[in-house]
């Protein structure tokens, strides 16, 4: 219980001291599964120990039951030889033996139950770390839409918004080129066609007077009336 309470604390200082920094969450994320990854090996490593332990209190346990009953056979032996001096002795040795095995009794059952608690407690954070490792690509794949969103919304609200700035100013300049150069071309358009219509009068002009001239030549201009 103690170990995993340990771990715990320090899991939980780790994160809010993460947290607190505000560090990057993916790499946060990360750092979280390889104290998690550490937190499982500490662990594995404490139930080991408490198994071992638990192992040689069962084999301490056995070889003192196995004793008692060498202890008593040796005893009855004795008996049927007419030795009671060695039936006494075997039987001192049987109830050292009794005294270890009842004793060692209790402290084996505590050791096994604690074993077995340990165990299910190692289970559990393996299931809490195989989860964490499930879902850390998900996290880590809503914190960069997370990102990629917030970068958009402060562009629209006016954060790193220069270069669309400058591009609607410039867009804008050219429309007004544009504009100008519309207004030079129509107003060359209608000093053209003035000039055209004035061409067109002084041709029209010297044609009526070579026309003229050109009846009076073949004599076909009506004679001058008399002013009598």
């Amino acid at each position: 219980m103690g170990i995993f309470s340990r771990i715990a604390d320090v899991f939980k200082a780790n994160v809010n001291d993460a947290i607190d920094r505000a560090e990057d969450p993916e790499k946060m994320l990360k750092q979280m599964v390889i104290e998690m990854e550490q937190s499982v090996n500490k662990a594995t490593l404490a139930v080991a120990q408490a198994i071992a332990n638990e192992k040689g209190l069962e084999r301490k346990l056995e070889k003192a039951r196995k004793d008692r009953e060498d202890w008593e056979q040796k005893a009855v032996l004795a008996l049927q030889s007419n030795r009671e001096d060695l039936a006494k002795a075997a039987l001192e040795k049987k109830a050292i033996s009794d005294r270890n095995y009842n004793d060692l009794g209790p402290i084996y059952q505590q050791a096994k139950e604690t074993s077995n608690k340990l165990r299910q407690q190692l289970d559990q954070l393996k299931a809490k770390l195989e989860e964490a490792r499930s879902r850390q690509s998900t996290l880590i794949a809503r914190s960069q839409a997370a990102k990629a969103q917030k970068q958009i919304a402060q562009s629209f609200s006016g954060v790193g918004s220069d270069a669309f700035g400058k591009f609607d100013k410039f867009e804008g300049k050219i429309e007004k080129l544009e504009a100008e150069a519309s207004a030079f071309e129509q107003l060359a358009g209608e000093n053209t066609s003035l000039d055209d219509e004035f061409k067109q009068l002084t041709t029209s002009a010297d044609v009526d007077s070579d026309l003229l001239a050109l009846k009076a030549k073949l004599g076909m201009l009506p004679p001058p009336e008399s002013n009598s």
